[in-house]
């Protein structure tokens, strides 16, 4: 299974098993439509790729497996592995996690058809908010909370219930209420789960601008 595997990345990595290399596979045997392995071999070997060609792409892998991959391997060292690992647990976690609040905070925008800023720092440690939105004096918080399926309702109500009481300060100093956005992933896509928030959020501008 562990060679397989080796074998499987350094073909994919070097491309050994591209179209330009092993000719259309897929094409020439819907085309052959053999009814045993025997006839497939013999169509590929006569129609798509001489047996040889293979038998080169073979020795080509082997190269760079042993010269290639072994002397990168051997430049390896235990500090690589200790930094490689924590990027990928912490630092692309987190992008990936930013990446998803930046598009749903272009969402917004669009739906709200108004400047949403980003919370200053001292913002987002006193009151738990990301976004704001100023209506003439006021300023309205928002905070977005990507959603994954790991993630239980029971766990986003003890945390609104927590961060309740800094938003209630937000509101008396600021005059504006804060909304949750909970945003999750649809396909490729992010989307606003409680897309009611919007409707919120326009009411609540509407108000303040009449104050």
């Amino acid at each position: 299974m562990a060679k397989e595997w080796i074998l499987n990345i350094a073909m994919n990595r070097f491309q050994l098993n591209f179209k330009r290399n092993v000719g259309p596979t897929s094409e020439s045997i819907r085309r052959c439509a053999p009814r045993t392995l025997e006839e497939w071999r013999e169509y590929y070997f006569k129609n798509v790729r001489t047996k040889e060609h293979i038998e080169n792409l073979g020795r080509k892998l082997y190269v760079k497996i042993t010269e290639v991959i072994q002397s990168e391997v051997e430049e390896i060292t235990e500090q690589d592995c200790i930094d490689y690992m924590f990027q990928i647990v912490i630092d692309r976690t987190f992008d990936g996690y930013m990446a998803e609040i930046k598009t749903i905070y272009g969402q917004l925008e669009k739906e709200l058809g108004v400047k949403i800023e980003s919370a200053p720092d001292e913002w987002d440690r006193l009151y738990n908010i990301d976004f704001y939105i100023k209506i003439n004096d006021k300023y309205i918080g928002i905070q977005i909370k990507p959603l994954n399926q790991g993630i239980q309702l029971s766990q986003i109500f003890k945390e609104k219930e927590i961060q309740q009481k800094s938003h209630e300060k937000f509101t008396n100093e600021y005059g504006g209420k804060v909304f949750y956005v909970f945003s999750t992933k649809s396909g490729e896509k992010k989307v606003i789960v409680n897309k009611e928030v919007i409707g919120e959020i326009l009411k609540e501008m509407d108000r303040l601008r009449q104050l």
